[in-house]
């Protein structure tokens, strides 16, 4: 079937570094809570129901876009997806999160868990992406999380604030570490490859925990994996996104293991972030989601001091600095969207 382009692609331009009308603009977990049509869907059907039929997957994808002026839509999924074929148990428990009920421990545990072919077992995910592309007229993003990332909830079994049982096997045993990495980065680039065949135009790499390293602890234990999924990424031909939270500390390492958008959360102001990178990558971000409640002023505010930091540079896409807040006012997601386009508008 023949995919027709993106009516507007300047998400596409600045993921390349091109000239653009504007910034383009996008926001992690754009569909979700905070829309009312979402939790609508939601109230009646469970997140990993949603997530494994097609059609509501795709619903859910092209809430926000019908809804606003977004620059990029992103597939609706989970990270943790690819988890369940691999033997795990996962369950996403109210008011909890995301529970893995066999987590991985040690080398029996890690030996036992199983290669994934996307199209049989993650079929779903596809689907979805074909679905959503007869409709879109922006770019489709598919996406997944990183090895460090789906490694600490494999190990410590949800969510955690010190990750000790991860630590513990990183530093008292890391031959399991790397062969639990190994395996990962080879699900994992399965699976974005397949995205990609479906019919997604960029792909973003999720390392929502890799703040939780030192720069040593990421060189020796994660780097290596990084550059080996980033690396096969690369027959996709679509541009790759690199993000990760709170990793100020960590810039030049993210480029070094690759990307052609490294995410910067709010920490980092964007301009110091760029510096550092070198302006051979693209950035993206860089608003702190709690801004989106404040008052109009204040979010224009903020809105006008990142783009004045980008400084009109070719290579920025506009996005917070992690995922939207459920609570957020739908007028604020408006404000933001507007401010980015009228500013920017070249």
């Amino acid at each position: 079937m023949k995919r027709e382009s993106p009516t507007n692609d300047r998400f596409l331009k600045a993921c390349r570094r091109e000239p653009v009308d504007c910034t383009p603009v996008w926001l992690m977990r754009q569909a979700g809570r905070y829309m009312k049509e979402f939790r609508e869907v939601r109230a009646k059907h469970s997140l990993l129901t949603v997530c494994k039929t097609p059609e509501l997957a795709a619903e859910v994808t092209l809430q926000p876009i019908k809804r606003f002026e977004l620059d990029a839509s992103i597939i609706f999924a989970d990270i943790l997806l690819p988890l369940e074929p691999m033997g795990l148990q996962l369950e996403f428990v109210k008011g909890e999160g995301p529970a893995i009920h066999n987590p991985v421990k040690d080398k029996k545990g890690v030996e036992a868990l199983r290669p994934v072919e996307p199209e049989e077992s993650l079929g779903y995910v596809m689907e979805a992406i074909r679905q959503v592309r007869r409709e879109l007229k922006v770019p489709l993003i598919g996406f997944a999380g990183a090895p460090f990332t789906l490694a600490s909830y494999m190990i410590e079994g949800g969510h955690s604030r010190n990750y000790l049982d991860t630590k513990r096997m990183m530093y008292g045993a890391p031959e399991v570490w790397d062969l639990l990495m190994t395996k990962l980065v080879r699900v994992l680039s399965d699976y974005l490859l397949a995205q990609v065949k479906a019919g997604a135009q960029t792909l973003q790499v999720f390392d929502s925990w890799i703040g939780a390293l030192s720069p040593d602890d990421y060189r020796r234990f994660v780097f290596p994996h990084m550059k080996a999924l980033f690396t096969a990424l690369r027959s996709a031909g679509v541009p790759l996104i690199h993000f990760g939270t709170g990793t100020a500390t960590l810039l030049e390492l993210q480029k070094e293991a690759g990307g052609d958008v490294i995410g910067l959360d709010w920490r980092v102001n964007l301009d110091e972030g760029w510096k550092r990178l070198g302006y051979d990558v693209a950035v993206q971000g860089n608003l702190d989601p709690v801004v989106l409640f404040a008052p109009r002023a204040e979010i224009e505010k903020q809105v006008d001091e990142i783009l004045r930091r980008a400084a009109g540079r070719p290579g920025h896409i506009f996005n917070l600095g992690h995922g939207i807040l459920p609570e957020t006012p739908l007028e604020s997601v408006d404000a933001v969207i507007e401010r980015v386009h009228r500013k920017s508008a070249r």
